[in-house]
C-alpha cells in the first residue's frame, strides 16, 4: 500500500471504522468532533483554533456528498492553507491532491480488498459513491494490483 493507503487504513482503524456499513459523514463526524453543516454553495472545511467546521452542498445527492467529505478531509488532516489565494498552478496541485485522497477515504483500500471480482455497481452500492467515481477507483485498484503482479513476475523471471 502507498502513504495514502496506510494513512487513511490507520485512521479508520484508530476510530474503529473496520466495515463499510460504517462509513458514513455523521459517524465520521461524530468521532472527530466535526460539526457539519449542510448549505447551498460549495463544499469547503474551515479550522478556527481547535473547532473544525465542515460545509457540505445540500443540492448534492449523498453519495456526492460523500465524495464531497472525502475530499475536505484530506483539507483537514493536511491543509493549513487556502488554495483560493494562491497561485492557481498551486492551487489546482491541492485540490488534484484532495481529489486523489477522496478516492481512497471513500473506498478505502483494505476495504475493498476484501470483496472479490466486484463490479462498478457493487463498489456504487457498497460504498455510496457515483459512477464515475466508483469506476475511476476500480481502475486505480486494479491498475495497482497489476503492477503490483508485473512487478513480481520480473522478480521470479
Amino acid at each position: 500500500m502507498n502513504r495514502t493507503e496506510l494513512f487513511v487504513m490507520e485512521f479508520y482503524k484508530t476510530i474503529n471504522v473496520l466495515d463499510t456499513s460504517l462509513l458514513s459523514i455523521a459517524n465520521i463526524s461524530e468521532k472527530l468532533n466535526v460539526n457539519v453543516h449542510y448549505w447551498n454553495h460549495s463544499s469547503a472545511v474551515a479550522n478556527f483554533k481547535e473547532d473544525c467546521c465542515m460545509f457540505i452542498n445540500q443540492r448534492k445527492t449523498h453519495s456526492e456528498q460523500w465524495q464531497d467529505f472525502g475530499h475536505e478531509m484530506h483539507h483537514y488532516f493536511f491543509d493549513e492553507i487556502s488554495y483560493d489565494k494562491l497561485n492557481e498552478s498551486y492551487g489546482i496541485y491541492g485540490e488534484t491532491k484532495a481529489d486523489y485522497f477522496a478516492y481512497h477515504f471513500c473506498v478505502p483500500t483494505f476495504m475493498l480488498m476484501k470483496l472479490k471480482g466486484v463490479s462498478v455497481y457493487e463498489v456504487m452500492s457498497i460504498f455510496n459513491v457515483e459512477y464515475e467515481f466508483a469506476m475511476r477507483r476500480l481502475d486505480m485498484y486494479r491498475s495497482k494490483l497489476f503492477e503490483r503482479g508485473g512487478h513480481i513476475a520480473m522478480q521470479k523471471g
